[in-house]
């Protein structure tokens, strides 16, 4: 068989050069060089993959060659010096890059690549003045600004060592004004460092606040960040910014009532003006106050930059709701394009955004449209909170470890073996909701939602933060300390329902702690939801969780993180921690009395009718299964996977691979 010509093997591996598959275009380019002769083109591009791929070295005499077959190139003057910086080569990195500002005068990207070079040899003031250069060239492009924010810091830090050297104040600014052009450009996680700098250097530094809170919050810290947005606002009452973004994050928890009380007076700035309008009207709405609402967007006329995207939405909304067709295309549409813009929306809304034109699609069966939305909203979520298998295996590997059956034969044990704890676990959209919700019905019940008393007590008792140093301190505590602990965690738990015999706590990150919990409060029992993992993981990825749900954002990651927490219910099954109900949500479609009656007599609790219309409760659900509480059981969602059977295959994959 004759294989394709040097011109189809050349157009394929530019092909997957240019679609940045570095790693796959590099040895196609390498190999069509050995057998054709070589043209700028092709050195340039295998160079650079090569560089891009991690093979620096071996791209580097590519790039060279470029370099000297075409001196008048500006591009390959440039790509030589972004290689010869990923080499750590900075000062012959600056003198390839000068000359490709020579050549290409008005390219601002070449200068932002200069900038860089420079600072790492040293030049500060000249950086600054190079990137300034290149924010006026191209003021709307963020990698200008990020290098001009960068220089800038630099400089002050340089000038530091003098005597009449920058003040806290101004390192303070400078982090918040370098981490505002990180979110630009979606650095989530240098953008949190950034304002962690600034608030170390200034700890009541407002900006820099501010901005940390939102971070926080894309970052799945939801209730740190309406503390630190609350403590703001007590410190800075007037502050509009603060009363804004508050109220937005309210929004997110169904909080309707306490954001419109915010939202007073229009603060006098217009663009801030147009998202504070923006955002009433989506309280109004909320409070099924639609006039009023629409009256409240009205005022947000001209919205540009950060705030169109929230207008647009809640015009969006109002649109659906009044059943007003003919204007959602256009609103889709551009809600779309608006979703997709780095930078000018906040990244959080832009989540939001595509999130909700995902359920959009969804509810009207355009399957692609839906996927696809929700893939990009996952995307951005994805770089606000990454997650590492190896380091979950490794966590997992310590809790084994630490309580094993050794564990629970002869190691210390609380005394105080009250039951009024229940602990109900799961994978997020395993019926754990509907289950607390049932249970909260019966009399002697208090659903008490999903506490983080279990975290703090491992962490008061433990002084550490990380999960998985904290249990293996906590494995090693003695029966005094447990029995202080419990008495003080129970004495809280009371508190909350003195009256109940039962108090539920939903927390599903619980489940990694049930050894902890089983050795603090043995009297405790535990109800582990089940699902068909299929449905669970296409429920999971069709949700905006506010919480931090890492794995949730990869496929792959999902369906694997999906079975290796089965495998740690199981665990706990087998070492026989504590009481442990099994309960499929498929159990109350198929019997719903029946099932009743065993998770009754799992707690000894007698019958209570009011469990039967536990849908018609009052009471306030923050979880994503709040409407599904109020209706019935019902089949609603089961099979829905097979909806989107061929999007889901990696985790479909995934799965049945890891049941093998």
């Amino acid at each position: 068989m004759v294989g394709p010509g040097p011109q189809a093997e050349r157009s394929a591996a530019l092909e997957r050069f240019e679609a940045g598959d570095y790693a796959r275009a590099a040895p196609l380019l390498v190999a069509l060089l050995a057998r054709v002769p070589p043209d700028v083109v092709l050195l340039r591009a295998c160079g650079m993959a090569l560089t891009r791929a991690g093979a620096v070295e071996r791209g580097l005499p590519y790039l060279a060659r470029a370099r000297r077959m075409a001196p008048r190139d500006a591009l390959s003057a440039m790509w030589h010096g972004i290689a010869l910086q990923s080499a750590g080569r900075f000062a012959d990195a600056a003198a390839a890059l000068r000359q490709a500002s020579t050549l290409s005068p008005d390219d601002a990207a070449v200068l932002v690549h200069l900038c860089r070079a420079l600072l790492k040899t040293g030049r500060e003031g000249e950086a600054v003045g190079t990137a300034a250069r290149a924010v006026a060239i191209a003021p709307a492009l963020p990698e200008a600004l990020h290098a001009l924010r960068l220089a800038e810091l630099s400089l002050l830090n340089a000038a530091s060592s003098g005597p009449d050297g920058p003040t806290a104040a101004d390192h303070a600014a400078g982090w918040t004004r370098f981490g505002e052009t990180c979110l630009l450009l979606d650095s989530i996680d240098e953008a949190r460092g950034a304002f962690g700098q600034a608030l170390a250097l200034v700890p009541d530094d407002d900006a820099a606040t501010l901005s940390l809170a939102l971070v926080e919050h894309v970052c799945g810290e939801p209730l740190g960040a309406l503390e630190r947005l609350r403590a703001l606002l007590a410190r800075r009452p007037g502050m509009a910014a603060a009363r804004l973004h508050l109220a937005g994050r309210l929004l997110l928890h169904d909080e309707a009532e306490q954001a419109l009380t915010l939202l007073g007076a229009q603060p006098d700035q217009p663009a801030l003006g147009r998202r504070w309008h923006a955002t009433r009207s989506d309280a109004l709405l909320r409070l099924g106050r639609p006039d009023q609402a629409a009256r409240a967007l009205e005022q947000t006329s001209g919205a540009t930059g950060d705030a169109e995207i929230l207008v647009c939405r809640q015009a969006f909304q109002l649109a659906r709701q009044a059943g007003a067709a003919s204007s959602l295309p256009r609103l889709v549409h551009r809600l779309a394009e608006l979703a997709c813009v780095r930078g000018a929306p906040l990244i959080e809304d832009r989540i939001d955004a595509q999130f909700l034109l995902g359920e959009f699609h969804h509810a009207a069966s355009r399957h692609d449209l839906a996927f696809a939305h929700w893939w990009r909203g996952h995307a951005l979520l994805r770089l606000a909170q990454p997650f590492s298998r190896d380091r979950h295996a490794a966590l997992l590997d310590g809790i084994r470890r630490d309580y094993g059956e050794a564990r629970f034969g002869s190691g210390a044990v609380s005394g105080n073996a009250d039951p009024a704890p229940l602990f109900i676990v799961g994978l997020p959209r395993t019926g754990t909701t509907l289950a607390e919700h049932i249970l909260s019905a019966h009399g002697a019940v208090h659903g008490a939602g999903e506490r983080l008393a279990v975290r703090e007590t491992l962490r008061r008792l433990t002084r550490s933060d990380e999960l998985g140093t904290a249990l293996g301190i906590a494995a090693g505590l003695d029966r005094t300390t447990l029995n202080g602990a419990a008495d003080a965690y129970l004495t809280d738990l009371h508190l909350l329902a003195p009256e109940a015999r039962i108090v539920v706590d939903k927390m599903p990150d619980n489940a990694s702690c049930l050894g902890f919990i089983a050795t603090l409060l043995p009297g405790a029992k535990a109800i582990w939801c089940r699902r068909d993992l299929r449905d669970v993981g296409a429920s999971i990825y069709r949700q905006r969780f506010l919480g931090h749900h890492p794995y949730a954002h990869d496929l792959e990651d999902l369906g694997w993180f999906m079975r290796r927490q089965e495998d740690l219910m199981r665990h706990w099954q087998a070492v026989r921690a504590l009481p442990i109900l099994e309960l499929d949500h498929a159990d109350w479609i198929r019997d719903f009395p029946g099932t009743l009656a065993r998770v009754l007599a799992f707690l000894d609790l007698p019958d209570d009718p009011a469990c039967l219309a536990f849908h018609r409760q009052d009471r306030a659900v923050r979880t994503a299964s709040r409407e599904q509480v109020r209706r019935p059981v019902n089949a609603d969602g089961v099979g829905g996977w097979r909806n989107y059977a061929a999007q889901l295959a990696p985790m479909l994959a995934m799965l049945e691979r890891d049941a093998a």
